[in-house]
């Protein structure tokens, strides 16, 4: 255990003593958590009182006393479970949960001794008979790629910890993952959603305490380099999109749906912040935040994955739900017990697939600029784009017609150098010419990426990634996530509107006129309130990723020079008819 880097990596941020050979808590530690695990008879822990004056004992025995707490934090406590709980469940909570969440804490030292036992028995499969992968519990930090895997119980041990504040604060990159705060806010700024939060985590705690879960989930780091390496693809520069004829995917929208309630196994955009969690445990209560409630598992992420740079994403695989809610932001109210049934894979996790990407906080104007376009459409491909199955796409793009020639001899016997394979063509060459209509150079027809089952058929489902709350360009931010699922070869893109008026249009079906018709209605900028859908007239004509960066750079410099003040789509659909005839005339000549 003493040589292990993982655990070494991890240790300053648990409340464990590591001796020469073994994890564990400090004596005086294991006889506090022996009493709490006897029941409110022996410990005489019945009230939040007396819950925060047995935290506080823990704290001091681990010497964290000096390391404050929020303020407000005991009359957070005290508030949440002597009055906000109702008689029948603190009597519950007191009497079944507390013991419980006690002894599964106490258990703490030997399910790490165990999980790090366990860990690194995974392998990768692959051309050469697959290789080790590293899964132990250990600091993931910026521009470090890799995975972790913890089982269900050992995460209800960890978020146990922060159930009782025992998480020293350390200095690196990392969120808070203390439920302090949480608690804290009942007092100094109380919001009913806030109490709901806390409920969330409540049904969680009894959950697990009347039956143990025995999943697992994985947390990924994603990186795409920021230079290029051998075996990946590295972070795009503007020619990587203007360049593509890549096809786009299959784009769908839910007017009313919600992202996590879709059936069909897809990865799930949370809308985060650079810190994974954002506000979750504090008063932050929108869609990242409201995720991490209903799927508490996701919190144990907070302890070792530090904030994202721009060319970084987060991937969690087996998340199990446990609440249900309603409504959202001020009017979330948590709504009863929600028992997931996701089937698992084969290493045990639920096909729950989150994928965690910030967007710009606040871009304004300069969201239409090429360097934020270029930062959030990159940050979505990171977030989109499995660089494990690098010599798959390898190997399509070599094999298609259109990488004959040029593109062909760019990539011929390189797989083991440094190249970037969706870049379709180096920086250095020249381009090659785009394939004609319906050649294998559309990935999404004919011997499309379904049929190769390059993604398992895994496409993406997102919403209004980075607007609310943040403030950005609705309508822009769903093309730009189109694009990266489109360049990611994902075969479809399910958007959830959640209502957003800007995006009625987008996938809208019309009665009114044909999609092959548009050249015949002069007033092109009246088929938005007619119901005219967008992305449906864009799928017909068969634009590629290019074709739509493009419009969406020619758009957006005319926002920027103050040329336009309209929205994409409106913008859009008068520009269709003169774009295709340019399109018509370049492929003539």
């Amino acid at each position: 255990m003493e040589n292990r880097e993982d655990l070494r990596s991890i240790l300053p941020f648990l409340p464990l003593v590591h001796g020469s050979s073994s994890l564990s808590w400090p004596s005086q530690v294991v006889e506090a958590l022996k009493a709490l695990s006897q029941g409110p008879n022996h410990s005489q822990v019945d009230s939040g009182e007396v819950l925060f004056l047995a935290i506080s004992d823990l704290r001091d025995s681990l010497g964290l006393s000096s390391r404050r707490l929020a303020g407000s934090t005991a009359e957070g406590y005290i508030l949440f479970f002597d009055e906000l709980l109702s008689r029948v469940e603190s009597v519950r909570w007191f009497g079944e949960i507390f013991p419980v969440l006690a002894a599964l804490l106490l258990r703490l030292p030997s399910l790490l001794e165990t999980h790090y036992r366990n860990a690194d028995a995974l392998s990768s499969g692959g051309e050469n008979g697959g290789s080790r992968v590293r899964t132990g519990l250990r600091l993931l930090g910026s521009q470090e790629t890799g995975i972790v895997f913890l089982n269900q119980e050992l995460i209800g041990a960890l978020l146990a910890c922060s159930f009782f504040c025992l998480f020293p604060r350390g200095a690196i990159d990392l969120p808070a993952i203390n439920f302090d705060n949480l608690f804290a806010s009942l007092c100094t700024n109380y919001r009913e959603s806030q109490e709901h939060k806390i409920n969330c985590l409540i049904n969680y705690f009894g959950r697990i305490c009347s039956c143990i879960p025995t999943g697992v989930v994985s947390f990924e780091r994603k990186v795409l380099p920021l230079i290029r390496t051998p075996l990946s693809v590295s972070y795009p520069k503007a020619d990587f999109w203007s360049k593509s004829f890549v096809s786009l995917c299959h784009f769908e929208v839910s007017q009313a749906g919600l992202i996590e309630d879709q059936r069909s196994e897809a990865l799930e955009v949370d809308f985060a912040n650079k810190y994974i969690g954002g506000g979750a445990l504090r008063s932050g209560c929108v869609q990242e935040e409201i995720r991490f409630m209903i799927n508490p598992e996701l919190i144990v992420g907070m302890l070792f994955l530090p904030s994202m740079a721009d060319n970084e994403a987060i991937e969690i695989v087996g998340a199990e739900r446990f609440s249900n809610y309603t409504g959202y932001a001020a009017s979330f109210r948590f709504s009863g017990d929600y028992l997931d049934n996701r089937p698992r894979d084969s290493t045990g996790r639920r096909k729950t697939r989150i994928i965690v990407i910030d967007a710009l906080c606040f871009p304004r104007m300069r969201q239409y600029g090429l360097e934020c376009l270029l930062r959030e459409t990159n940050k979505a491909f990171c977030g989109f784009f499995d660089q494990s199955k690098y010599q798959r796409y390898l190997q399509i793009f070599q094999e298609d017609a259109f990488c004959g020639d040029q593109f062909g001899r760019d990539v011929k016997g390189l797989k083991n150098e440094s190249v970037s394979v969706l870049m379709l063509v180096d920086e250095s060459s020249s381009a090659p010419e785009r394939p004609n209509e319906g050649a294998s150079g559309n990935f999404h027809d004919g011997q499309s990426s379904q049929d190769l089952h390059l993604q398992d058929d895994i496409g993406i489902v997102t919403g209004n990634w980075g607007c609310g709350a943040f403030g950005g360009d609705p309508e822009l931010k769903a093309i730009i996530q189109w694009l990266a699922a489109s360049q990611a070869l994902r075969p479809f893109i399910l958007y959830c509107t959640f209502g957003e008026e800007a995006l009625r249009n987008v996938d809208q079906k019309s009665d009114v006129i044909q999609t092959d018709s548009i050249s015949e209605h002069p007033d092109h900028s009246d088929l938005l309130t007619r119901g005219f859908p967008v992305s449906r007239w864009i799928l017909s004509h068969d634009w590629t990723v290019g074709d739509l960066w493009n419009m969406l750079l020619e758009y957006s410099s005319q926002r920027l020079k103050g040329e336009t003040r309209v929205g994409f789509f409106s913008w859009l659909l008068p520009s269709l008819h003169t774009h295709g005839a340019m399109m018509l005339g370049r492929q003539c000549t």
